[in-house]
């Protein structure tokens, strides 16, 4: 890990089983480059085997979330040097967390930006919020996950318009798409985005690993193998001190503690 004066992703561990990531290069707007990327995969391996984060949020501040990629790293590489980066490792650390993410995004989320919201499990925006893939203006095209994430958020119709045109989706569109899971003023993004993660976090922590797994897991199986994996992780659940623990205090009338056993 870089020193805390280089650092260019800063991360806090709260209370109540909440880690904010913080992207911090306000220069370029949050673009990503090289340190950007390494210093998030490895904040996220991190919180991954920390059994006291229950629930991740993931932002750029109140300006801006990321304004896209660091164009300066990638406009003159050879498509072997592009290959060899294999950046899809460094992705991979976000999208396969098995912790809730949240993202909170304010101001532009564009090409990488973008991504990387997707990559998320929530998204919290202000009414700011700008979402794009305008890489087709650049001669190229979303290559870390924004043509297929974007299809199965979006549908196909409003996928092809945003990747074929470019277009900037304002915050008010995206929810309507189903693009976004909340819109807010812009204030509230980031408090918003907290609050939803502390509330994630105070449930039974196997149980909200098993739902994130099986959604993620089962949207892209016949609808018959997934209502299959949903049956078998249901029933697993049923081995667990936290199940027993909530169908106690339900009874009981009480809050429930759950410890992710």
């Amino acid at each position: 890990m870089n020193s805390q004066q280089n650092a260019v992703v800063h991360l806090d561990i709260c209370g109540d089983g909440v880690a904010i990531v913080r992207i911090d290069r306000p220069e370029s707007k949050n673009a990503l480059n090289s340190a950007v990327r390494q210093q998030l995969a490895e904040h996220f391996r991190e919180l991954a085997g920390n059994k006291s984060v229950r629930a991740i949020v993931l932002t750029g501040g109140e300006q801006f979330f990321v304004a896209g990629a660091d164009i300066r790293e990638f406009a003159s590489v050879s498509p072997v040097e592009m290959y060899q980066r294999h950046t899809e490792y460094l992705w991979e650390a976000i999208g396969r967390c098995p912790k809730p993410v949240v993202a909170a995004v304010n101001g532009f989320a564009l090409g990488g930006g973008c991504e990387l919201a997707m990559h998320c499990d929530i998204i919290i925006a202000g009414e700011s919020a700008r979402f794009g893939q305008p890489e087709v203006k650049l001669g190229l095209m979303p290559g870390a996950g924004g043509t297929q994430r974007l299809i199965r958020a979006v549908g196909k119709f409003q996928a092809m318009r945003i990747a074929l045109t470019g277009c900037m989706v304002k915050a008010p569109e995206a929810l309507a798409i189903g693009m976004i899971s909340e819109m807010v003023d812009d204030e509230r993004t980031i408090p918003r985005a907290i609050e939803l993660a502390t509330e994630i976090a105070a449930l039974p922590p196997l149980a909200v690993a098993q739902i994130k797994e099986v959604l993620l897991t089962g949207a892209d199986l016949p609808l018959d193998a997934a209502l299959a994996l949903e049956r078998k992780a249901f029933q697993l659940l049923f081995d667990s001190k936290d199940q027993k623990e909530g169908t106690a205090a339900f009874f009981e009338k009480r809050k429930a503690n759950f410890r992710g056993e």
